[in-house]
């Protein structure tokens, strides 16, 4: 349209120059006329999705809601409190029960394992050095044969409550 308006103003036709400039304006304005509508259809429908979201947003509170009260009904704190702390007893005691058996389990192994091992190192020492243990331990005195007569031992002396005192501080019942 600006190209025929120079061309009607080379010509020197004014008249077709007013009607054409007036066409122009009325263009640019119907353009931003239809910009501001678009604008406008855009937001509508973004507010529109906005709102969808929002009330699909309150239907799912509404649920879980609901949902919330049917279980807070049913479940009794009380009961819920001491089924976990039976649980947590029971679970305490099995642990308990497990490490005593695994101490058991370990002290049987190990003891055997290692008094086998220490006495075959023993022996292969005796053997190196030349000693025979087994002729020997049968000539030396046993803790029975060598003590003392209660007569002139000092154990005499010791009473019972002593005898009890030390046990305790043992560990012996």
């Amino acid at each position: 349209m600006e190209l025929e308006i120079k061309k009607m103003a080379k010509i020197g036709n004014k008249e077709a120059c007013r009607v054409l400039a007036k066409q122009l304006v009325q263009l640019r304005k119907q353009k931003t006329r239809t910009f501001a509508v678009s604008s406008k259809v855009t937001s509508m429908s973004t507010q529109t999705k906005v709102m969808n979201s929002q009330m699909k947003m309150a239907g799912a509170m509404s649920t879980t809601a609901k949902t919330m009260q049917a279980v807070n009904k049913k479940m009794d704190p009380q009961k819920t409190l001491q089924t976990m702390q039976n649980f947590q007893k029971e679970n305490m005691k099995m642990e308990m029960t497990e490490e005593m058996i695994n101490d058991t389990l370990d002290d049987i192994f190990d003891a055997s394992d290692d008094e086998e091992e220490s006495q075959d190192i023993v022996n292969q020492v005796l053997d190196e050095i030349g000693i025979e243990i087994s002729g020997k331990m049968a000539k030396a005195p046993s803790a029975a044969r060598g003590l003392p007569s209660a007569s002139t031992s000092k154990a005499s002396t010791i009473s019972d409550e002593e005898i009890e005192r030390q046990l305790k501080a043992l560990g012996v019942d």
